[in-house]
């Protein structure tokens, strides 16, 4: 009978010591929408919560009168709380085409951010069992107009030719703007046509910079300056799971400046240090001919001694590059892109051609309103 005795005891001892005793969230939410639901999302994670997705937990309550909430079993340690109102009740943040939440939104630390989402920012630290008072406020991200944002920039290359050690650059006027299907982030814009947050198909444009002036290197004398111009054309763009990325495009000389295109492909995956989120990438790009032989070949008309024609054809390069945004404070953001593209043994053969890489980039400082 002892024994028999002691078992509920035993049983609960054991219950208790497999339970994970969290912290607890009391939440006070001002701005709430009227309709839906309030979703709250803990996050651990400063990558899962770059672009608001994995969750470490999440739990979904009614709307109330009073505006306070409260999460239990929250992970003791560094986490940062987003709470969303599911006005339309389909269980999910609703995005634009570009993964901006169309939905109100709320940050812990009272953070709005204007670009890309700092894990360091928003988050708190939590002890065991500890109960912490959390004020959040909701806001739409994009507003009534979407966020616009200038600045600088500069955009240039590297000269890959024979004698010459010029670098193009050009310093040119920095616009930002995020909407529900635009995105345009200095010298190239893209337009959303249809599909969803993930996957989507658009039109896209780019400022492509020349590729060199003929008194850069006196084996270029006499071919003519390379002008910059407007590419355009469609794409595919597919954000997958774990801020892994697909971006294809197709682009055409709308100026008719070489009459050419190319056609991109590249995959990137996207990470965030501090205020820094940033994502390496690697791609492979097609050139038609008359793109190829613009920038890299000799035509007839232009053979000289020691600069015999040469026709590239078209042709395939690589490119590995890194993309990255810091965010300097709410407003303040600094934007760079640089890649390297390698140049096939079809361009490092011509006469013109010293490299067998290109540098390239893009840099830009911006305040987002």
């Amino acid at each position: 009978m002892n024994q028999l005795n002691l078992l509920p005891g035993i049983v609960l001892v054991l219950l208790m010591a497999g339970r994970a005793w969290g912290a607890e969230l009391e939440v006070r939410v001002q701005n709430a929408p009227t309709t839906g639901a309030l979703v709250f999302q803990i996050y651990d994670n400063p990558d899962a919560f770059g672009d608001f997705r994995s969750p470490r937990s999440e739990s979904r309550q009614a709307i109330n009168t009073d505006g306070v909430y409260r999460i239990t079993g929250v992970p003791a340690g560094t986490v940062a709380l987003l709470v969303y109102g599911d006005e339309n009740n389909n269980l999910a943040l609703d995005r634009t085409f570009i993964g901006i939440p169309k939905e109100p939104i709320g940050l812990s630390n009272h953070y709005r951010p204007k670009g890309p989402p700092s894990f360091q920012r928003a988050s708190f630290t939590l002890a065991e069992n500890e109960t912490r008072n959390v004020d959040i406020e909701m806001y739409q991200v994009l507003g009534e107009s979407g966020q616009w944002g200038v600045g600088i920039g500069v955009i240039g290359r590297s000269s890959p030719y024979l004698g010459s050690d010029s670098s193009v650059v050009q310093v040119i006027p920095a616009i930002t703007y995020f909407g529900e299907r635009l995105q345009w982030v200095g010298p190239s814009l893209r337009y959303g046509l249809f599909g969803s947050d993930r996957s989507r198909f658009a039109v896209n444009a780019a400022y492509r910079v020349g590729a060199y002036e003929e008194d850069d290197s006196p084996i270029l004398v006499g071919l003519g300056d390379r002008d910059s111009t407007l590419m355009a054309g469609v794409g595919v763009v597919y954000d997958g799971p774990n801020r892994i990325d697909v971006d294809f495009r197709y682009q055409h000389d709308v100026l008719d400046r070489f009459g050419g295109g190319t056609a991109e492909l590249r995959v990137s995956k996207g990470f965030q240090t501090g205020n820094v989120s940033w994502a390496p990438s690697l791609g492979v790009n097609w050139l038609s001919d008359d793109l190829a032989n613009y920038d890299f070949g000799v035509p007839r008309w232009a053979a000289l001694p020691g600069r015999p024609a040469y026709d590239v054809g078209s042709t395939v390069t690589a490119e590995v590059g890194v993309g990255g945004i810091l965010e300097i404070n709410e407003h303040w953001r600094l934007v760079l892109d640089v890649n390297t593209e390698y140049l096939g043994n079809d361009i490092a053969d011509s006469p013109i051609v010293d490299d067998d890489y290109v540098l390239k980039g893009f840099a830009a400082i911006t305040y987002t309103f």
